[in-house]
């Protein structure tokens, strides 16, 4: 029997599993969290006092259904929660679980890693109190924590109306939600984003339950900064009609969307290719989620798609290594899952428009900015970097020149940022610009857990 080893215990993961068990394979599922549900569906410690379906509101119902599901499904795999996948070589695994490193072979291999916050910076960043939107949705739904009394969201995705209801159902004080794409290519979207209509009026719903709710909304805006002199204590913006505007805060959420989690399927070998839509290197698969033979995979870690498409999408995989198999498949079913994952992820190309990454705002950042938190690296210096004889012009040789994406989170912070500044500093798309390779570990690991692995 294959060894079939899923990477990711959140829908995409959870779904493919189900699918795997339902022909008799037990499949080993490996996740970095301490509970299955991803971060979408996040599920707080036990001894916490936190009603989730409050939380979740409309997706509360989903959210209740999938851990139904995996607790009917833990039983018939082998699960492995806690546990870091670090590194991949060849047809290994590289493990971390509780400081003990160890290896795992593989035959079959699903990837359904997640996505993370795509944050853009601005002069003030890295004070204490700016939290990624999605980081502040951790700390609440894992702790029950807020990140403060009164907090700003910024940036420009679906998530931040989401975020600050949750916020101000918990309590605190919302400063307001500023968006950085105008209103008007929101609306010109509408017909993409019609393809998920039930999706598109819960979005309008919280953003007119934080208009009910008397928060001020502003689209179009640009950040200026985030002041404070130990800790945040406003955000500082122009509003679409270039106004300059000060909203007093003690936090500030800062997020623009969703990318990939894409650095183990790097070291697993999938093809990469840059989407202009997106403006990311995202990897290369076939319309079941087949990056190479062996290779498979799903969710968010591939293509942004939300909670819905990521169960779609890790069964097509799943029914993929099924057929390799030389299982028999139920062709009608598979192609529906197909419909379901390309609508859908239509849709997110709609959303990934109507709520666009700021580029252009990002190619004339201030040089005094830290682009790279972990190493200190200011834009300026990379731009003078780029300006020296023979300087250059690919993110990976900037990272060599100025260490910028070297330090704990390998880039996946800043490494968005960098390639536009590049793109913008050589007069070079994205495509050009590169991507910075995954290396490992692809997370902070002990010296000694290395060292045992090797």
């Amino acid at each position: 029997m294959a060894d079939i080893v899923i990477i990711g215990a959140g829908p995409a993961g959870i779904s493919a599993a189900e699918v795997l068990c339902a022909q008799g394979l037990r499949p080993i599922l490996i996740d970095e969290g301490a509970r299955a549900g991803g971060q979408g569906y996040r599920r707080p410690a036990d001894d916490l006092a936190l009603d989730m379906t409050r939380l979740m509101g409309s997706e509360a119902g989903k959210y209740v259904a999938l851990h139904r599901r995996f607790a009917a499904l833990r039983p018939k795999i082998d699960y492995r929660p806690r546990t870091l996948v670090w590194a991949i070589d060849g047809n290994q695994l590289h493990l971390l679980c509780d400081a003990r490193a160890e290896t795992l072979a593989f035959d079959r291999l699903l990837i359904a890693s997640g996505a993370m916050d795509r944050v853009a910076p601005l002069p003030g960043w890295t004070l204490p109190g700016v939290f990624t939107l999605g980081g502040a949705q951790v700390a609440l739904k894992d702790q029950g924590c807020l990140i403060g009394s009164r907090v700003a969201f910024l940036g420009s995705s679906p998530l931040l109306a989401l975020a600050a209801k949750q916020y101000r159902d918990m309590g605190a004080q919302i400063a307001v939600i500023a968006d950085t794409t105008p209103f008007a290519a929101k609306a010109a979207t509408i017909p993409a984003l019609l393809r998920a209509p039930r999706t598109l009026l819960r979005g309008i719903w919280y953003m007119g339950a934080s208009l009910r709710a008397g928060t001020e909304m502003l689209h179009g805006v640009t950040p200026i900064a985030v002041e404070g002199a130990d800790r945040v204590e406003a955000l500082v913006l122009a509003d679409a009609r270039g106004r300059e505007r000060r909203f007093a805060c003690d936090a500030v959420a800062l997020g623009y969307g969703l990318k990939p989690e894409t650095q183990l399927a790097d070291l697993a070998r999938a093809e990469f290719a840059y989407d202009p839509d997106f403006r990311l290197h995202l990897p290369r698969i076939d319309s079941l989620g087949r990056a190479r033979p062996g290779l498979y995979l799903a969710g968010d870690g591939v293509r942004i798609g939300g909670a819905d498409a990521a169960e779609a999408s890790g069964a097509l995989a799943a029914h993929a290594i099924l057929a390799d198999l030389g299982h028999p498949q139920d062709s009608e079913a598979v192609r529906r899952l197909a419909r379901q994952v390309e609508r859908l992820r239509a849709f997110q190309l709609g959303l990934a428009r109507a709520f666009a990454w700021p580029a252009a705002q990002i190619a004339v950042l201030p040089d005094s900015v830290t682009l790279c938190r972990c190493e200190n690296v200011t834009v300026g210096e990379v731009r003078a970097a780029m300006e020296k004889e023979l300087g250059p012009i690919e993110v990976n040789r900037v990272k060599a020149m100025t260490r910028c994406g070297m330090g704990r989170c390998q880039g996946r912070v800043c490494g968005p940022a960098l390639q536009e500044i590049v793109a913008a500093k050589s007069g070079q798309d994205g495509a050009c610009a590169g991507r910075l390779r995954g290396q490992a570990p692809v997370k902070p690991i002990a010296l000694a857990a290395a060292g045992d692995a090797a």
